[in-house]
């Protein structure tokens, strides 16, 4: 299963959700987005994200002020 990482260190609630949404929807069922974030709100928005759209919430850890998350798309 591929895996697209999407780099969004810097950006604030709510872009994080919005800008990895629109890359999910070029993703085939499986696939994987790897996002980088800092926003401290995006562990919330993250698991929000993914319970209410469906995908799988895979890997979400924080190391030094980043985010990492890994989301798996629905099939």
């Amino acid at each position: 299963m591929p895996r697209t990482t999407l780099d969004l260190k810097g950006l604030a609630c709510p872009l994080p959700v919005l800008r990895a949404n629109k890359a999910m929807r070029t993703l085939a069922p499986g696939d994987e987005l790897e996002v980088l974030a800092t926003d401290l709100a995006a562990p919330a928005d993250f698991r929000s994200y993914c319970k209410t759209a469906g995908h799988e919430l895979v890997q979400s850890v924080e190391d030094n002020g980043v985010f990492t998350f890994v989301l798996r798309k629905a099939g």
